[in-house]
């Protein structure tokens, strides 16, 4: 692997070798990446990227991994992790925020603006660049109710600024799921609001989320998409699944469509027991369920003699 050289080649970045990638996401899970970057700016992004492309090395971008799976095999090649490049920039009713920032910060960056139209984001740990590749959204709001611009580096390592109606935005969906471009920065467009009411209003969806979610445990948030017409914590509830324990990891006593990491589990648990999930709810319902957490990296390798 070329770590001698991207570090020769990136003298002032962070970089490492085989890090534990259990170490950044929010089930504490995940095996290693064989080289790890945590760029600060806008431009060693874009010359992280020219240098990968020349040497033929598979990248992986990430932000925050609060909605995430790593198997625990790790992810070969480069895995980029956006989370250093975290500015907030606000003038008038525009913030301009960088990708690697989270969306609770910028909730709350708006806040202190006196800007309302992100309440519902005050509980959302993802990061902005993940928050725009899956729609992110919470209590009747989605970002893309209220973002103007995204400016993205393609694969091929061009600039482009994409406005609201180029990003396909659906439920949990972006048009980034498809063109895997890497997200710099947003730009959100909000309407001045009255501080007494936004600083209430984000009050009580705290208090919602603090009563209702199992924020004691490491968890990847929400796993399933909602199906149309059904609660998925209801569903797995009425199958008699809430609490089961699987591996290290357990579904939530509190909301059961969390699968919380009680117990040092690994990927593999959180796996199959989402596998184990999907399986019965079909069995009993016919009802589907999508995963909204994205699972991500390679199994581990089984050495045989």
């Amino acid at each position: 692997m070329a770590i001698a050289q991207i570090k020769k080649e990136f003298p002032n970045s962070i970089i490492k070798e085989n890090e534990p990638l259990s170490l950044y996401t929010y089930t504490k899970t995940g095996g290693p990446a064989d080289i790890l970057v945590l760029p600060k700016e806008k431009e060693e992004v874009i010359a992280l990227v020219e240098w990968i492309n020349q040497h033929e090395l598979p990248l992986t971008v990430l932000g925050n991994a609060s909605n995430l799976i790593v198997k625990d095999g790790g992810i070969h090649g480069v895995v980029m992790v956006l989370t250093e490049m975290n500015e907030i920039t606000i003038s008038k009713q525009r913030i301009v925020v960088q990708s690697g920032a989270r969306l609770i910060d910028t909730s709350y960056a708006a806040y202190n603006a006196g800007l309302t139209g992100l309440e519902f984001a005050c509980g959302i740990p993802g990061s902005i660049g993940g928050a725009v590749f899956m729609n992110a959204g919470a209590y009747g709001g989605e970002v893309s109710e209220v973002i103007q611009t995204v400016t993205v580096l393609t694969r091929e390592g061009e600039i482009k600024e994409l406005k609201n109606e180029e990003l396909d935005f659906r439920y949990r969906h972006s048009a980034i799921q498809e063109t895997q471009d890497i997200v710099l920065e947003v730009e959100f467009q909000l309407e001045k609001g009255k501080p007494a009411e936004i600083k209430k209003r984000m009050a009580e969806l705290t208090f919602l989320r603090e009563s209702k979610q199992p924020l004691e445990y490491p968890s990847c948030g929400s796993v399933f998409k909602r199906p149309t017409g059904y609660f998925t914590g209801k569903l797995i509830q009425e199958a008699g699944l809430q609490g089961r324990i699987w591996g290290g990891a357990q579904i939530s006593e509190k909301h059961a469509g969390f699968i919380v990491n009680i117990n040092h589990a690994t990927a593999t648990d959180y796996i199959e027991l989402i596998a184990y999930i999907q399986q019965v709810i079909l069995e009993n319902t016919g009802v589907e369920l999508v995963t909204e957490v994205r699972i991500i990296g390679e199994d581990v390798r089984v050495e045989t003699t």
